[in-house]
C-alpha cells in the first residue's frame, strides 16, 4: 500500500487523524523530523488511538533518510502551489504522497526536487487559502485506494 508522509508535522490532532486513518486503510504513516510535538502527546492519544492504530508509523531524520530506506517508486506532493489535478494522478502501490507542515507547506526546494509534474492540488474556491491537512490526507487516500480497487478492503 501507499506511504503517507507527513514533511515535519506540526499539529498533533492532525497527525492523530492521519494515524487512524492510515490503521483504517492499511496506508503506512511516515513522520520526517522534527515533529512539532511528541509522539506520546496527549493530543494525539485524545484521536482515541490505540497502540495497534501506532504500527505502521516510522519517523525519519529526514525525507533523504525516507527514500532511502523505503525506495518509493514516485513521490506525489501535495501543494497549493501544484498545478496538476490530484484526479489526474495515476496512484501505485508503491507510490508515496507527501504533505508539509500545516503552517507553511512544504519548502519550495522539496518541491523542486519532486518535479513540477508531481506536485498535485486539490481544487479551491479562487478566494481559499488551504483546507485543513487531515482533510486533505483523506481526499488524497481514498482516491489513491480508489485507484487501486480498494485492495485489502471490505
Amino acid at each position: 500500500m501507499l506511504d503517507i508522509v507527513l514533511y515535519q508535522p506540526e499539529i498533533p490532532p492532525n497527525t492523530g487523524n492521519i494515524i487512524r486513518l492510515c490503521a483504517n486503510t492499511g496506508f503506512h504513516l511516515h513522520l520526517i523530523e522534527p515533529l512539532g510535538f511528541d509522539l506520546d502527546d496527549k493530543k494525539l492519544r485524545r484521536a482515541g488511538l490505540d497502540y495497534r492504530e501506532f504500527q505502521s508509523l516510522q519517523v525519519h531524520h529526514s525525507l533523504e533518510d525516507y527514500c532511502q530506506n523505503r525506495k518509493p517508486n514516485n513521490i506525489y506532493a501535495l501543494s497549493t502551489k501544484g498545478t496538476v489535478c490530484y484526479s489526474e494522478a495515476s496512484f501505485k502501490a508503491s507510490d508515496a504522497l507527501l504533505f508539509g507542515p500545516e503552517t507553511r507547506g512544504l519548502p519550495e526546494d522539496v518541491r523542486n526536487s519532486i518535479g513540477a509534474d508531481k506536485v498535485l492540488r486539490l481544487p479551491m474556491q479562487a478566494q481559499s487559502r488551504s483546507l485543513n491537512l487531515s482533510n486533505t490526507v483523506s481526499i488524497i487516500v481514498y482516491e489513491a485506494w480508489r485507484q487501486l480497487g480498494f485492495a485489502g478492503g471490505r
